[in-house]
């Protein structure tokens, strides 16, 4: 089952080196993990998703709540968050197959941020099965290359 775990840090040297360390030293597994700013300079915001049992998040959270500058842990339980990706996707596009591209990128409310003679870049921003289902869509034309953020959450 995968579990979006949020922490809270002070934005300080060696944090994310701690925690991600405390992931990888307990044997969890990280599907995806980002970390940002926050509106306060002095904090930062790690959203890491992990996938693992009961047992093992409620083993994660301990150990993260006990971790030197970590503020605040939450575990987000389904429907608790309000959560978003950000990906880029390059996608082959000739003549024929631009404006069935585009079409579809409209469809998904995606922005095309760079048009080239043999490819266009898409912008998405969405939950997992909204991203899922515009990269199941995009993958017959051919796709060149992807960046995703990972997820990112936000209690209700």
């Amino acid at each position: 089952m995968r579990h979006t775990i949020s922490a809270l840090v002070e934005n300080k040297f060696g944090v994310l080196t701690r925690v991600s360390g405390m992931f990888s030293g307990r044997g969890f597994n990280i599907d995806s993990l980002n970390v940002a700013p926050t509106h306060d300079a002095s904090l930062s915001r790690i959203t890491a998703v992990m996938m693992g049992d009961e047992a093992q998040l409620e083993l994660c959270v301990r150990q993260l709540r006990k971790l030197i500058n970590v503020v605040e842990v939450i575990d987000f339980k389904e429907g608790q968050a309000v959560a978003r990706e950000l990906v880029l996707v390059k996608v082959r596009a000739d003549a024929q197959t631009r404006s069935e591209i585009v079409q579809i990128a409209d469809i998904f409310r995606a922005k095309v941020v760079n048009l080239a003679a043999d490819n266009l870049i898409i912008e998405l921003t969405g939950d997992d099965d909204k991203v899922a289902a515009l990269l199941g869509l995009l993958e017959p034309f051919g796709i060149i290359e992807l960046a995703r953020t990972g997820r990112l959450a936000l209690k209700r």
